[in-house]
């Protein structure tokens, strides 16, 4: 529940004798001299968010969109050979015609048609037109009704400019014809419809958002000001991160994608972030301190939290780094930079403002009503109960989340497709046809490339026969012929010509594809014996498994380095080994809980009608991890921030349970506010129609509210109770790093 935080802390100063000056430390002095010149900090913030808000509006502009390629792969020097050699590529069109009477072999039905592959052919940055009729009625791009047929096209060029142009083709080439009817698909109109849709959602939920938080915000504080400066720390952080995004693309690509990134987390840390800051100097007034003393106090305890907390959540963004796609990489860069500019409007442009807003509370001189005794806080009652009774207590709490968290164990990974979008998108609707309609995938055709010396005919043969018996390929085109399960049935497509090299198609089953990443069948086209001495194996399938398996490769590095880097960055402000430790495995339970989330609801499909959207069976990788980051960095910002007060209590009484009893009471309430008012934001992105959105928002909220809860309510104090003077030990040899080291606040 969400505890307004005048009824923990005074809401203006006491008239009491002003306390002792706070003591010296680079973060002290910095608080008072804002207290100096707050106005001439406001005014260069000001001005340099002007300056900033110039450079970002020409963001998004700058940021590309991103494909599925990993540099270096297989697959990509397949696409590589295709464009140089062949001045083609895969199909990243389709063109679905239907005769409006009768069967595609008909003759005006076929007349239209080619009509229709014509003009496709003549548009600017279409690198190659092919189809049914084209190809000599090829089986594997009919219906199973003879009903429809397919053109396929292939746009040249990277994400961004194919799709600018396929945008163009979806209307274009929407054909209502005296004998057919024509509409397009294919994966980069997909593509293009979620990134428009997406794009809607997203403003759509911020309109929401902005407003509700702002309401939120008006609760948790009773004061305009705090609620206006506190979103004001997330404008100013938002802003100068695209700003610094946009500066990056002039040396790496950006995808489109971290902009929304950085407006989540620009929003989400500038509400952390402030409601520590805020809560904290109320709390230094109310104890009697000048406003630069208070700011002094603020900034050496709040102010070092804030920029622990930075760090933590920086880490655990950086882990994208490691992974080997600049889209989830791109990611990496949103996050270091909102937490940046999120730190600097945290800890130099709020104090700032709370320098004036102090000032004329102070010279009101309004005594406020005294504040509660801390221990009749319904935390600190809490927690005294799970102290009294820890195994209890925690048991219960643990064995409840394990069982919530099981069904992560059978998390599916695949890849994105037109279903991320609802029915009634034009895209997605032709999709299903196709998938009704359709038993093979001619789109979605292994590229298999000789990137050595030319083989004889005969030698083409016998592979290609036996390439198509491979379960999963339904049909092989070469150019020794058109081959299924071991018999030439077609002669060569004129397309496979030899003239610039020798390249095969093999066409997959649509169940081969349909039954999740098409690892088995990828792997045995490629090992298969081939007359080639050199070759490479592409297509969209081989692009997504390569994606996948150097994706797995490197996520338990990824994993290990962010457990090690948050590991020793809270031991350097805790002082703890077993804090740490035990701040790591509790955090890993409510990741371990949105994993269940995510395969239960958006894998399986539970409440998929109610929530609006088709599940697939698996889960796309890219946004789980970026979830899994978030999420992350999110719960070592409220561990730190109640660790902080927990050790501060601890070295100012040495009793390990008053100190976790007082600390949870401090932290719990702005914790608990914090993460409600993030939580609540979060569940918002559910009302779009792209199911993205919908998994980040669920996910998300769900994870911040277990952790913010039961995981700080229960088992933080729980384990704490167990863990008795343990919590607290350090060998001398680490204890005399620590003491040059650390980095906490007391």
């Amino acid at each position: 529940m969400v505890e307004p935080i005048r009824e923990l802390i005074p809401t203006s100063a006491p008239t009491t004798p002003t306390a002792p000056a706070f003591r010296s430390t680079w973060l002290a002095k910095l608080g008072r001299l804002v207290a100096r010149r707050p106005g001439w900090i406001l005014g260069i913030a000001i001005s340099a968010l002007l300056v900033l808000g110039f450079v970002a509006s020409g963001a998004m502009s700058s940021f590309v969109l991103s494909r599925w390629e990993v540099p270096g792969t297989e697959s990509v020097a397949a696409q590589d050979e295709l464009t140089e050699r062949f001045g083609t590529g895969t199909a990243n069109v389709i063109l679905l015609v239907e005769a409006t009477g009768g069967s595609v072999d008909d003759p005006s039905v076929e007349r239209e048609a080619m009509a229709v592959s014509a003009d496709l052919a003549d548009e600017s940055r279409v690198a190659e037109v092919w189809s049914y009729w084209s190809n000599g009625r090829d089986p594997s791009m009919r219906s199973d009704d003879a009903g429809s047929a397919v053109v396929l096209a292939h746009v040249a060029g990277d994400a961004t400019s194919a799709r600018e142009v396929i945008a163009g083709l979806i209307p274009a080439y929407t054909v209502h014809g005296e004998a057919i009817e024509v509409r397009v698909a294919g994966g980069e109109a997909a593509s293009t419809q979620i990134s428009e849709q997406a794009a809607l959602d997203f403003v759509r939920a911020e309109l929401i958002i902005l407003p509700l938080m702002f309401v939120l915000l008006l609760i948790i504080y009773r004061r305009l000001s705090f609620a206006l400066l506190t979103l004001g720390v997330g404008v100013f952080a938002v802003v100068g991160a695209l700003a610094g995004l946009r500066a990056l693309t002039g040396v790496t690509e950006i995808a489109s994608f971290a902009a929304n990134i950085t407006l989540v987390m620009g929003i989400g840390l500038g509400v952390d972030y402030s409601l520590f800051v805020i809560s904290r100097f109320r709390e230094a007034l109310g104890a009697g301190r000048s406003v630069p003393e208070a700011l002094a106090e603020t900034l050496d305890t709040a102010g070092r939290t804030v920029i622990f907390s930075g760090l933590t959540v920086a880490a655990a963004m950086s882990m994208l780094f490691v992974l080997p796609y600049d889209f989830l990489r791109s990611f990496a860069w949103a996050g270091v930079l909102t937490v940046l500019t999120t730190g600097i409007g945290a800890i130099v442009v709020l104090p700032a403002a709370l320098a004036l807003i102090g000032a004329r509370m102070a010279r009101r001189g309004s005594t406020p009503p005294a504040p509660r005794p801390v221990e009749a806080g319904r935390w600190y009652r809490l927690g005294r109960r799970v102290m009294d009774r820890p195994l209890a207590w925690g048991g219960i709490a643990l064995i409840s989340l394990i069982a919530l968290a099981a069904p992560a164990a059978g998390v599916q990974i695949g890849v994105p497709d037109d279903r991320v979008l609802p029915p009634g998108h034009s895209v997605r609707d032709t999709y299903d046809e196709l998938r009704a309609g359709f038993s093979a995938e001619p789109n979605d055709a292994l590229q298999v490339v000789n990137t050595g010396p030319a083989v004889a005919p005969q030698d083409i043969v016998e592979y290609a026969t036996e390439l198509s018996t491979v379960d999963g390929i339904v049909q092989v085109n070469s150019p020794a012929g058109v081959f299924a399960d071991g018999t030439r049935i077609a002669t060569a497509p004129d397309r496979l010509d030899q003239a610039d090299g020798q390249r095969l198609e093999a066409v997959p089953s649509r169940a081969a594809l349909d039954a999740g990443v098409p690892t088995e069948l990828v792997h045995q086209v490629r090992s298969l014996d081939s007359p080639f001495t050199e070759q490479v194996v592409g297509g969209d399938p081989a692009e997504l498994v390569d994606f996948r398996d150097a994706l797995m490769e490197r996520l338990p590095l990824a994993g290990v380095l962010i457990l090690m880097v948050t590991f020793v960055l809270l031991f350097l402000f805790s002082g703890s080994l077993l804090i740490p430790l035990k701040a790591v495995l509790l955090n890993m339970v409510s990741i371990a809980v949105m994993f269940a989330v995510l395969t239960v609801v958006f894998q399986n499909g539970l409440f998929a009608d109610l929530l609006g959207f088709t599940p697939i069976g698996t889960l796309d990788p890219a946004f789980p991890i970026l979830m899994f980051c978030v999420v992350y960095g999110l719960s070592m910002d409220y561990e730190v921030f109640m660790v902080s007060r927990i050790r501060e209590e601890y070295d100012r009484t040495g009793d390990n349970r008053q100190a976790v009893l007082l600390g949870l009471q401090r932290s719990a309430p702005l914790i608990t506010a914090a993460a409600v008012t993030l939580a609540v934001s979060f569940a918002v992105y559910a009302s779009g129609e792209v199911m993205y959105l919908k998994m980040i928002g669920i996910g998300t909220a769900v994870a911040i509210l277990v952790d913010a809860t039961i995981i700080r309510g229960v088992l933080v104090p729980a384990a704490m109770r167990l863990g008795g003077s343990a919590n607290w030990y350090l060998p001398p040899w680490l204890n005399r790093i620590f003491g040059r080291l650390r980095l906490r606040e007391s």
